[in-house]
């Protein structure tokens, strides 16, 4: 190599790990527009940025790469980037081939969401939040808006994006939005006190319905989702309305399928009159990616490309992932499909979340955001978050003889056996990116016990069509205990791959009870999967003495299994989903109803409604202790409805909720008092709170729901009471087949575990 060619390497290395400035628009100084003039309201700098754009300029704005604007000192900015479970390699905005070539992996939401603990999702969020900043002062991101929190309520167990979500009940979906909102983009956990400034932006996404990616024929381009306004009004839409109002989220994704006929990124009523004026929501509507397009080419609603270009921007939506609007939306106005104000009103939403986000401020290194660094990027206290989301979302499904946990002064030899057990890309789920670091569960078990063996079972890893039996057996006749590491992973559950069955693939099931069988003492199963499996034969089987459910636990799980299983940390997670029988398969995943339906026997969908056996309910979970819950106040068991507010299109004893009214709805809020006793050494401990109505089973009554949960910390044998605040508007409420919010006369109760507090409405 000659002296030439090693200056050139030389220098090709110092441009990979060197910072560069990261984008932004309005450098000089004074600022020669008055959208570069921060004294300004925003609203009015948006305005000015957006007169001065040619119709050619503004058309290219529309789109997720934005490119420059030379002329006007406006940098280039990338709209997609992802972060669902840490700043993600996925997306277009962000890459890790500079000085930060990692990023924290929290475990996938669903796992994180069976901890139900808000203040720790906001946490997460947080630190998100923290290193998508710095991934952009780095010079590495080209943008900070995040597409993230997937709030799709879990509508199916085979969905193959179940993972990403917090579950299926709205309430804790809707919670959740709203802690990950208010972290990420750098509001207080109470929310609120946000400035114009924002840490990141966060996208609710898929509004609407969209839980349906690729099942036999119908996959989510091509989707008609036929959907009853009691439905939309009680499951579909109040997540995205909390992570809205409360959230005070800067982005939504319109999705890809059609509600009753109409798509949704066309839908005028669903972006605007319910999302913007309903429910006063102020930021930019994505597309989900190439969701215009599939409007003409695959779903053939707009007869022409322009039709699908001005349906959309009339209907609300702002930007578009792909290229169909800067293609098509010149064309559109010069047909007079579409006004050049109709583009304006999208390009000023747009324009003014980057004014958001500071850059349009100058330098951002200079702003309130400008000192976060490559060092808060896997940062030891992420990774400790990461770990002690970990821990906290794994749930204990079964534990007979009290098999766990095991001894770690007398257990000497164990085997992991399974094709989970050695591998660290399953553990993360989707949309991840490039860990901190890694671990697998063998090297976190072997960490407490030297004599560790390892089998992978099923010789085509999960699929497991191939399995090696006798020699499985053979290492687990060799050791004290056997951790079979068993489940799905990307190749079984993902977006565009749903799942058309809920057992455990291929030959798992034979490999872990031949196993099991074999072993000197009961075996334990870990589960690594997003969605439900069935495992009732695990459930029944004697010689299998311990169940955990480990999601795809992140970066960190590995380490929080084995302190799990070895004692270190008490399980305390409580499934987010309801776990169903195989023969759930037999329901169309197409349909959509959430209540049962009696009379063809369609059993509902999701613990608030579904009437058929479970294998596991939801909010289930053990602990290495057991509690008992005893109800120790309540301000309240009567609750008095002026009969005068019912409306006369409402049947006798039931009243509008909206025609009660806000004050009235506010001053009927009560607190109940719930004391937990522990009655062992284990400690952290989840308390859920349901609620359920006493009469009969009719008119598409909810089964019950859940009204709140915590997440308490208890000492050994220790007592807590624990607060809840009771909203009889929201929590004793249904929707009617109108849509509409209604109360009952009758008896209510609040239930926790075998526990019940009567409440009267009395009208």
């Amino acid at each position: 190599m000659t002296p030439i060619v090693i200056l050139f390497a030389m220098t090709m290395t110092t441009i990979a790990v060197s910072a560069a400035e990261p984008p932004f628009s309005c450098a000089h100084t004074p600022p020669p527009y008055p959208f570069c003039n921060i004294t300004l309201p925003i609203s009015e700098r948006a305005h000015d940025v957006v007169s001065r754009l040619t119709l050619d300029e503004k058309v290219l704005q529309l789109v997720n790469g934005a490119p420059e604007i030379p002329r006007l000192g406006i940098s280039a900015y990338e709209w997609w980037s992802e972060a669902l479970h840490g700043v993600s390699r996925h997306g277009k905005g962000v890459t890790f081939n500079g000085t930060i070539t990692a990023s924290t992996m929290f475990p996938q939401v669903i796992l994180t969401a069976a901890s139900f603990d808000s203040r720790l999702w906001y946490r997460i969020a947080q630190a998100i939040g923290v290193e998508g900043r710095a991934l952009f002062n780095e010079g590495q991101a080209r943008g900070l808006t995040f597409w993230a929190p997937n709030i799709n309520v879990l509508r199916d167990p085979r969905w193959g994006r179940g993972q990403e979500t917090p579950g299926e009940d709205p309430l804790v979906v809707g919670d959740y939005s709203v802690s990950y909102v208010r972290g990420i983009q750098g509001d207080t956990f109470e929310g609120g006190t946000n400035s114009d400034i924002l840490q990141a932006s966060a996208c609710c996404k898929h509004f609407v319905a969209n839980d349906l990616d690729n099942w036999k024929t119908v996959d989510r381009y091509n989707f008609n989702a036929n959907i009853t306004q009691q439905d939309l009004a009680d499951t579909f839409l109040p997540p995205f309305q909390k992570c809205v109002q409360q959230g005070q989220a800067t982005g939504i994704m319109c999705a890809y399928n059609r509600v009753n006929g109409v798509p949704n990124c066309a839908d005028y009523n669903l972006l605007t009159k319910t999302a913007r004026q309903a429910w006063s929501f102020k930021g930019y509507i994505a597309s989900d990616c190439d969701a215009v397009a599939i409007m003409h080419d695959v779903q053939g609603y707009s007869k022409l490309p322009e039709d699908a270009v001005a349906s959309v921007l009339k209907a609300g939506m702002d930007v578009n992932c792909g290229s169909y609007l800067k293609k098509y939306t010149k064309s559109a106005v010069q047909m007079n499909k579409l006004t050049e104000e109709e583009v304006d009103r999208a390009l000023e939403n747009l324009f003014t979340i980057r004014m958001r986000l500071g850059l349009f401020n100058g330098n951002p290194k200079t702003g309130i955001y400008g000192s976060i660094g490559p060092e808060q990027v896997c940062s030891i206290e992420h990774q400790t978050l990461a770990l002690e989301a970990a821990r906290s979302g794994i749930v204990l499904l079964k534990n007979s003889p009290n098999i766990l946990p095991l001894s770690k002064t007398e257990t000497t030899s164990i085997a992991v056996i399974g094709p989970n057990g050695n591998t660290t890309g399953t553990l993360l789920g989707n949309y991840e990116g490039l860990a901190c670091k890694n671990i697998t569960v063998l090297q976190a078990l072997e960490n407490y016990v030297e004599n560790t063996q390892f089998h992978q079972g099923c010789v085509d890893s999960v699929n497991c069509t191939s399995v090696d039996i006798d020699e499985a057996v053979g290492v687990a006749k060799e050791v004290d205990f056997v951790i079979l590491v068993m489940g799905l992973d990307q190749s079984q559950e993902r977006e565009k791959h749903d799942r058309l069955e809920l057992g455990l693939p291929g030959k798992q099931e034979d490999l872990v009870l031949a196993v099991a069988q074999a072993a000197k003492n009961p075996v334990i199963l870990v589960l690594v999967c997003g969605g439900p499996v069935d495992v009732s034969f695990a459930k029944s089987e004697a010689k299998i003495g311990s169940i955990l459910w480990a999601g795809y636990p992140g970066e960190a799980g590995g380490t929080a299994l084995a302190e799990i299983i070895f004692g270190d940390h008490n399980p305390g997670g409580r499934l987010p989903m309801t776990w169903y029988p195989k023969e759930f398969s037999n329901v169309a995943m197409t349909d959509m109803r959430m209540r049962p339906d009696p009379s063809s026997g369609y059993p509902g969908r999701t613990y608030r409604f579904y009437n058929g056996e479970t294998v596991y309910n939801f909010g289930y979970g053990l602990s290495y202790s057991t509690h008992s819950y005893k109800f120790v106040s309540g301000t309240k068991n009567k609750i008095f409805i002026n009969s005068n507010q019912a409306s006369h299109n409402t049947p006798s004893g039931e009243v509008l909720v909206s025609r009660v009214g806000v004050k009235l709805c506010e001053k009927a809020k009560f607190t109940v008092v719930v004391a937990v006793q522990n009655h062992g050494q284990a400690s952290n401990h989840t308390v859920l709170l349901f609620g359920k109505w006493g009469g009969k089973d009719s008119n598409g009554h909810l089964k019950k729901q859940l009204v709140g949960f915590q997440r308490v910390s208890l000492g050994a044998m220790g007592r807590r009471d624990v607060k809840f605040v009771v909203k009889p508007c929201e929590h004793f409420s249904r929707a009617n087949e109108d849509g509409l919010m209604v109360m009952e006369a009758g008896s209510h109760s609040l239930v926790v575990e075998d526990e019940e507090y009567i409440i009267d409405i009395v009208m």
